[in-house]
Formats: structure tokens, C-alpha cells, sequence
């Protein structure tokens, strides 16, 4: 049997652990001692989740801030030197940057990072050079290379960033998989959800989750639903996530009817199930956690035909693509899903029958298990 292992997670933001991380530690500590390293003001928020686990707070900006980040950069050798943790495990680019780079002083033998998308990606110029080499110096540093989607990872090797042969896509893709139970339609919440914004039932309501930062295309997004608007009076968009860059008063103006901001929800399963359409219209994708979590519900999804998304969808089976910035086929799309509800059912259908099939949250805790317990044997 494996003994117990010291392991830590390190993110920049609490909502990365929550997200994508809970199912997998809640695994881990069955057998191992877990600690989480991210930049918090409330540690006790792990215990919401039936957890009691060590948090220790670090301030890691996800913008480069030269200053802040050496003294993130030291606080982290601290603890890893103090904790002599077996192996750690970082999420998202600034985090994965400084974690890897402290492990490796601090001489921690398992050093893995999870790439979950580009920022240097939609970038040009001097910016888009100096992001992509953070991202090779974490190659470099970490022992173990993972990415959330085949289609990344493929980019990832294109770009020269990574070999071939040392990175890995555990399952399918995605950080996490879907819990297929939560994820499901709920009729009442439908109900209830539709009537709180005063939308009928035979309204088509197109819905969009995540970050509300301009590389989500969201006013691409707001413009394209602005165009159908003019035309047809039973739609809505929903827009829920926390706004990063003031978004929601931009995408307000452009949309003057029909338009939702609901901010950040830690039920989005419930306005999945009050949607018809999930889209998403980024720039730039690690994988597109939420576009399988509609599916689950049931929901087809509209996408950008970028790395991450294009794993998530299959187009004109469980969903349709466009060209990223294309905001006349963006508004193609969401008409042609709009007026046909036989197309939305059936894709919806193949989407729903996919995630039971390669994405459910079981198959990726599998996945993560055989990973580390290959690794620690």
C-alpha cells in the first residue's frame, strides 16, 4: 500500500479550488495530509466543503507585479521548505509560475502544473513573447506537465512551449469532469428563474458563465444578441461571473432589452436549467469546463472554434462553432439554434449522452487517483 503523502495545491484564487479541485482532494485525503496555498482573506472557507484541511494564505497577483511577486515568490519557498511536502500541484499561470520556481529551490521532488489555457495567446508583439517564455521557465522548473484538453496541448507543442512526450491529458480533458448529478435539469428552477426575470416559457433564453473580461468575447456577444433582438422580441441572454474590467455596464449599453446580469452564482446549474443555449465566445480556452456542465443539463452550447472549446463541442452534434471575433456568425448561430427547438433538443440530447460518456467527474477522479499513485509508487 502507498503510504500517506504530503501534498499541496496552489492556485491564485480560492474559486480555482473550488471549482475544479474539491472531488479531487476530497479523494486525496482519505489517504494523504492536503494543504491548499492561495491568496484568500477567509482560510476557513475550505470547511463549507466538509473539509478539514490546512489553507495558507499567499498574495499571488495575476497580473506581473515585479514586487509582489518576489515576496510571493519567497512566502512560498518558506512554506514548502518548512512543510517538506512530497509533491505540489499548480493551477492557472502566475500561480503555476512562482509555485514551480519555489518548488524547485525548495527541492520538492514531485512538481506538477496543469496548464488551463494561454493568456499570451491572443497576444502580439514584445507582451505576447515575454508570457510565453513565464510559460517555458514553469516547464522547466516542474517535473510533470499536464493540460486540460488534447486540443492545448497540441498548441502547447506547436508553440515549441512543451515536448511531446512530457505532457500528459488525463481522461478526456477538462480539470474535473462534471457531477452529472448536479448537473441536471431542474424543472422548478427553470420555473422559478424564468419568472424572477419575467421571461415566458415559450422565450429562448441563450446563457454565458465565466469571467467577464473582454477575451470572453462578450461584446462580440452582446452586439450579436443585440442584432436578433431587433428582430425577434422572445429572447433573453443571462450573463453570469464575477466582472472583471466593467463588462456588464459596456455589454448594458449595447443591449437594451432582454439583457441579464445576475454576477457571480455558485449555482449555475440552476440557470442552465432555465436556458436553451449555453455560449461561449472567448478568445482564448483552456478547455471549457462549462460548456460540458450545460451539456449535462442538457443544454447545446455555441462556441468559438478555438484550442480548449473545440474539444468541448462537437460541431453540429452536441453544439456549433464559429470564427473567434466573428460577430455576424455569431448571430448566425444563435438564430439558427433560436428558431430551431428540434436541432436544440437534439443536440442537447447528444451532448447530455457525451459527458455521460467520456466527462463524468468519476472518470476524472479515476484519472487524477492512477496519476498519483503511479507517480508516489
Amino acid at each position: 500500500m502507498v503510504k500517506s503523502k504530503k501534498i499541496c495545491f496552489v492556485t491564485a484564487i480560492p474559486m480555482t479550488v473550488e471549482v475544479f479541485l474539491i472531488d479531487v482532494i476530497k479523494a486525496l485525503v482519505e489517504r494523504n495530509d492536503v494543504t491548499i496555498i492561495t491568496k484568500t482573506d477567509d482560510p476557513a472557507f475550505i470547511k463549507r466543503y466538509g473539509l478539514d484541511i490546512k489553507v495558507l494564505p499567499v498574495k499571488i497577483e495575476r497580473k506581473i507585479a515585479p514586487i509582489k511577486d518576489v515576496a510571493a515568490l519567497w512566502q512560498l519557498y518558506r512554506y514548502f521548505r518548512g512543510f517538506s511536502f512530497d509533491l505540489v500541484h499548480s493551477l492557472t499561470p502566475k500561480a503555476g509560475l512562482l509555485s514551480m520556481m519555489a518548488a524547485l529551490f525548495a527541492h520538492i521532488p514531485i512538481r506538477i502544473h496543469t496548464f488551463t489555457g494561454q493568456v499570451w495567446a491572443t497576444k502580439k508583439g514584445t507582451k505576447r513573447c515575454l508570457l510565453k517564455s513565464m510559460d517555458r521557465l514553469i516547464v522547466l522548473c516542474a517535473t510533470h506537465v499536464l493540460a486540460d484538453s488534447p486540443s492545448q496541448a497540441d498548441f502547447l507543442i506547436a508553440e515549441g512551449v512543451v515536448k511531446g512526450e512530457s505532457i500528459m491529458v488525463l481522461g478526456n480533458g477538462s480539470i474535473s469532469g462534471v457531477d452529472t448529478e448536479r448537473f441536471s435539469m431542474d424543472l422548478k428552477a427553470r420555473y422559478d428563474i424564468r419568472e424572477s426575470f419575467g421571461i415566458n416559457k415559450e422565450d429562448v433564453v441563450f446563457f454565458f458563465l465565466g469571467r467577464l473580461n473582454p477575451e470572453k468575447g462578450l461584446i462580440d456577444l452582446a452586439h450579436a444578441f443585440a442584432r436578433l433582438k431587433e428582430k425577434y422580441k422572445g429572447i433573453h441572454l443571462i450573463v453570469a461571473g464575477p466582472d472583471e474590467d466593467d463588462i456588464g455596464r459596456r455589454m448594458s449599453g449595447i443591449c437594451k432589452e432582454g439583457l441579464h446580469i445576475v454576477g457571480v452564482t455558485y449555482e449555475p446549474e440552476r440557470f442552465m436549467s432555465a436556458s436553451d443555449v449555453f455560449v461561449l465566445p472567448s478568445y482564448r480556452e483552456g478547455f471549457g469546463l462549462s460548456i460540458i456542465e450545460a451539456a449535462s443539463v442538457g443544454i447545446p452550447a455555441i462556441g468559438s472554434k478555438i484550442y480548449g472549446i473545440t474539444d468541448a463541442i462537437v460541431d453540429g452534434e452536441t453544439g456549433l462553432l464559429f470564427e473567434p471575433g466573428d460577430v455576424d456568425s455569431l448571430a448566425s448561430q444563435m438564430e439558427l439554434m433560436m428558431m430551431r427547438p428540434d436541432l436544440r433538443e437534439k443536440m442537447g440530447m447528444a451532448a447530455k449522452e457525451r459527458v455521460k460518456r467520456e466527462f463524468s467527474r468519476k472518470t476524472m477522479i479515476d484519472a487524477y487517483m492512477t496519476f498519483y499513485m503511479d507517480l508516489f509508487r
